[in-house]
């Protein structure tokens, strides 16, 4: 298994500044299983779950620390990609201390610019990511790129509420969102407008996840 790997890049379009996710993710290595690992779970493994009905080859972008990983089936060749260093030491030594033979790379990379040819995937997965992208219909761009026509993308995200008493939290939460590396207000319009200007990807699925219906398990297929 690979250590590294740098994007390749592409000059004629900038990427977006992802400088600010890095060092939020870089403060939250240390302690973010500690605190995301009970309330992401169920998310975690409906998305596992997804991606194991599918098989074959299978990138995860945003792997972080490999929460994850231990949940995809051995039928799965699973690379992960994460703009942190720090998080993916820890996915690393997730991987050696499983054994899980079927992690084939762990790289760090940008979502918005994936250093892999087109139609490399059977599926792409991305595990609480876009809501932290400074240009999310890039980073889905790129996904469609990779996987492979009839391939799939599955995401797990928070999906902001658009009234009552979990809107209103989600509005005072914003106030210290810049800081968590979120924005807990991502509406799904940035992903349902991302799909109707798209004619080569379907919705397959979308439902509500818990606790509290906060996130969503959102399929799509590329025709």
């Amino acid at each position: 298994m690979s250590s590294h790997n740098e994007p390749a890049g592409n000059p004629s379009k900038p990427s977006p500044d992802t400088s600010h996710a890095l060092s939020a993710y870089a403060r939250w290595a240390g302690m973010y299983d500690a605190v995301f690992t009970r309330i992401l779970r169920r998310g975690r493994m409906a998305l596992a779950e997804a991606a194991n009905a599918i098989g074959g080859k299978c990138l995860n972008v945003g792997v972080g620390t490999g929460l994850e990983l231990p949940m995809f089936a051995p039928n799965l060749r699973v690379t992960g990609v994460d703009l942190s260093e720090p998080m993916l030491e820890i996915a690393r030594k997730r991987v050696a201390e499983l054994g899980l033979t079927n992690v084939d790379d762990l790289l760090v990379m940008d979502a918005h610019e994936l250093d892999f040819p087109d139609a490399s995937f059977d599926v792409v997965v991305a595990p609480y990511l876009v809501t932290i992208l400074p240009d999310p219909h890039r980073s889905l761009d790129e996904m469609v790129r990779v996987v492979k026509p009839g391939g799939h993308i599955i995401l797990a995200n928070h999906i902001a509420a658009e009234s009552g008493p979990v809107a209103w939290a989600e509005s005072a939460l914003a106030k210290i969102g810049p800081g968590l590396g979120w924005d807990p207000r991502f509406p799904w319009s940035v992903i349902g407008d991302w799909l109707e200007q798209r004619n080569d990807v379907t919705l397959v699925e979308r439902r509500t996840l818990p606790p509290l219906g906060l996130f969503a398990l959102i399929h799509m297929q590329k025709r």
